[in-house]
């Protein structure tokens, strides 16, 4: 299906072309040159083909954005709750009349399958806006009325805000981080990753007359380039990061100098564990689902599969046939189930660890290695892999691979699984399956995890947290609760006696 791309850029719904061949950053409601006249390659990763440039940034263009940031604050912070709600569901409407044009900018810069793109990512980044206009109408104060003073606590937008977001899931990453800050009341420059953004650039060529100018603004660039300039900036007043926990690491220093709030989701190695008494049938269906789904670019996957032995052969089984089976290619194709990685460095990234499971005693049940044949060739398709001998204290269950690999490891006492489950610097999300509701509870109270989904792998309600613990980071998104993230509490008392206190009278 990429025949219809050969020629040039493709078409959109409405006749025009699908995406520019050159983007600037997005400062003050204009697409305006980077200050250092460089550029940076939007490639498709599926058959290594340069699809756009975007500007190379650095810290003259990150204090531009700011500035405008901050220019814009004062007027977007005293809108109406009508006016936000009426702006955020106008962005709902708008992406998702053009949900086909999104779903392929996705495809063809990042390598996630067409299906997934418009039957997961991006109705989720439409409820995100829909969710947050309603929340408009929920940032209320406190009164706190005493016999002689009255108190009161305004609820104010934080300020200007730096977002900060990663390749994998670039339009819901949009989604969730600007929903909130403009419902809150807050301007934002918002960093995209440098390798795959082309949907969001065309997402604010969309949405310019709509945003007000400089409410929020695209700062483009290579992280070392930008980021420290953006994140230490003194009028930036809160910093919100998805992406790596070294990254994290750096951006955590940079906001100590301001001292500014943040708020960061970070990676994950989540536990998927399988009890005796499961839906083998279910769960294998799980396993293939968090093995391949966005290429396994997800920090929520399962990627420890904790079986019990009991089931594990006949569940390894019946993995093993279901991952061979998986359809591998053109991720336009809507047929297609597993596309490429979404850049080189991610597929050299993976390949690595593909080595280093041998290496660490692990046997390759299925995959192992670069998918290759007719049409894979010139891009970065890996083989979705299962590890099997797997021991939790191996380099491929403690570190994330972020691919299409998956690791099990067998248990037979509840006691000594809980305890490798927990045995983990991270803990952002995890999955349970069992038909015995004692040992759901049981279990999932004793995991160290932000999200765990119980007979049924990825099974996200709009408006619950997530988030993670330990080093998979701190807040919570896609909920209500993230509207403090982005406010400031005032209190103002406001004295109700008459006259003099009488205890300094000389």
């Amino acid at each position: 299906m990429l025949d219809h791309v050969a020629g040039g850029i493709p078409a959109a719904l409405d006749g025009s072309p699908l995406y520019r061949e050159e983007y600037g950053n997005f400062i003050n409601g204009e697409w305006v040159a980077g200050s250092s006249g460089e550029t940076i390659n939007l490639m498709n990763p599926t058959n290594g083909q340069v699809l756009a440039k975007i500007a190379s940034g650095n810290a003259q263009d990150a204090n531009d954005a700011v500035a405008a940031a901050s220019a814009a604050l004062p007027a977007w912070a005293n809108t109406s709750a009508s006016e936000r709600q009426a702006i955020l569901f106008e962005i709902g409407r708008r992406l998702e009349k053009r949900l086909p044009d999104y779903g392929m900018l996705e495809t063809l810069n990042n390598g996630k399958p067409i299906t997934e793109a418009l039957y997961f990512d991006l109705p989720m980044a439409v409820e995100q806006f829909n969710l947050f206009a309603g929340a408009a109408f929920t940032l209320q104060g406190q009164v706190h009325d005493r016999p002689d003073a009255l108190g009161i606590v305004h609820r104010e937008p934080i300020g200007v805000v730096a977002q900060i977001i990663p390749w994998n899931i670039p339009m819901l990453m949009v989604a969730t981080k600007i929903a909130p800050a403009l419902a809150a009341g807050c301007t934002i420059v918002l960093k995209p990753a440098e390798t795959v953004c082309l949907s969001v650039m065309e997402f604010f060529e969309e949405m310019k007359d709509l945003i007000p100018a400089g409410v929020v603004n695209v700062l483009n660039g290579y992280g070392p380039n930008v980021g420290e300039a953006l994140v230490t900036h003194p009028d930036v007043r809160k910093v919100s990061f998805t992406g790596s926990r070294p990254t994290a690491q750096r951006i955590v220093q940079y906001a100590s100098v301001n001292m500014i709030p943040q708020t960061m989701e970070l990676g994950g190695k989540s536990a998927n564990i399988v009890c005796a008494d499961a839906d083998i049938d279910a769960a294998v269906e799980s396993a293939i689902m968090t093995t391949v789904f966005n290429k396994g670019e997800v920090c929520l996957a399962g990627s420890r599969l904790f079986l019990n032995e009991a089931i594990q052969d006949e569940f390894l089984e019946k993995f093993k046939t279901g991952l061979e089976k998986i359809r591998i290619g053109d991720p336009t194709d809507p047929t297609t189930q597993l596309g490429p990685q979404a850049s080189v460095m991610q597929r050299d990234k993976i390949s690595s660890y593909l080595e280093l499971g041998p290496q660490e005693g692990a046997t390759v049940l299925t995959g192992g290695g670069r998918a290759t044949g007719a049409g894979l060739d010139a891009g970065n398709f890996i083989q979705p892999t299962i590890f099997t001998n797997v021991t939790n204290d191996m380099r491929i269950a403690q570190e994330e691979i972020f691919g299409p690999v998956t690791s099990a490891i067998t248990w037979s006492d509840e006691e000594e699984m809980m305890r490798q489950v927990n045995d983990s610097v991270y803990g952002l999300a995890g999955g349970l399956w069992t038909k015995d509701l004692a040992s759901a509870h049981r279990i999932t109270k004793r995991m160290q995890t932000g999200t765990v989904w119980v007979n049924r792998y990825y099974n996200l309600i709009t408006g619950m947290p997530l988030g993670g613990y330990k080093q998979s980071g701190y807040g919570r998104e896609f909920c209500h609760d993230l509207l403090e993230h982005y406010t400031i509490t005032k209190s103002v008392v406001i004295n109700l006696q008459e006259g003099k206190m009488g205890i300094f009278d000389q």
